[in-house]
């Protein structure tokens, strides 16, 4: 598929790294439009990628095939007042805004197709995860192109709606999930005899080796663990003092309340006046 054109609108974090990924995917700056109206932060993004910025949406959204929304939620309303006057049925709206809904941006901006979409943060580094959710007007044209922009900083994968407050709990929220883990290690590591350095080094890595294998693997995460678990061993231990505090049912509980809290903010921005 060609290189569609792209506005992004918001180049916080996870905008700026879509537009990073973007480039290195072998978009030219010429072909990609920054929306952002905080001046200082439109200068960072000017120096480090080369792409036009505009301060307001209306200025930089016509004609491009496509417009990226990376605003934080409680923006959502402002945003969509911003790209209700401009956006057209021609383009696709892909939406990296946590927890709103669909029927959101359907509700103001008529009959234009909408990608919802849940990315994570190592996206950053090209080696992100997202999952994305078709509206009622996208077809499958709309999401091949929603598909191909997303591709540009890791995996994409496609769900119902409905499962996008789970993929926010799970991989949205979950990196740090494991840097709190790798918090933990490098701390008793330190505390055991470990330099600092040297103990991050050994929980970074052992980190990203075990989600690798994960990847690779079609054995399940717990078969794998059982393979490093040897009877009586060193590991066999350290997992069993894990089930007596219960580790299982804190990290459910966790995940669990990260899916609410993505279900009320969604609630939260359909029962504003947008």
């Amino acid at each position: 598929m060609d290189r569609p054109s792209i506005a992004v609108v918001g180049v916080g974090a996870m905008g700026g790294a879509l537009a990073s990924g973007l480039l290195r995917a072998g978009w030219t700056p010429e072909e990609i439009t920054l929306v952002e109206a905080y001046e200082p932060r439109a200068a960072e993004m000017r120096a480090a990628t080369g792409c036009r910025t505009v301060a307001g949406a209306d200025e930089g959204i016509r004609r491009q095939e496509v417009v990226v929304l990376a605003v934080k939620p409680q923006d959502i309303a402002p945003a969509l007042a911003q790209l209700a006057g401009v956006m057209t049925p021609d383009q696709v709206l892909v939406a990296l805004v946590a927890g709103v809904p669909i029927s959101v941006y359907e509700r103001s901006l008529a009959g234009v197709p909408v990608v919802r979409t849940m990315p994570n943060t190592p996206a950053l580094i090209g080696e992100g995860i997202t999952a994305c959710a078709p509206g009622a007007y996208a077809e499958a044209r709309h999401m091949a192109l929603a598909l191909t922009v997303l591709a540009a900083v890791g995996e994409v994968e496609e769900v119902e709606e409905s499962m996008l407050d789970a993929v926010t709990a799970v991989s949205g929220s979950g990196p740090a999930y494991a840097y709190l883990l790798a918090e933990a290690m490098v701390a008793e590591g330190v505390r055991q005899g470990l330099d600092p350095d040297t103990a991050l080094r050994l929980a970074a890595r052992t980190i990203e080796g075990a989600g690798a294998m994960m990847a690779a693997s079609e054995e399940s995460p717990a078969e794998l663990r059982r393979k490093v678990a040897s009877p009586g061993g060193t590991t066999a231990a350290a997992l069993a003092v894990m089930d007596r505090a219960g580790f299982t049912g804190v990290v459910g509980n966790a995940v669990e309340a990260a899916a609410e809290r993505s279900r009320q903010l969604g609630a939260e921005a359909a029962g504003r006046k947008l």
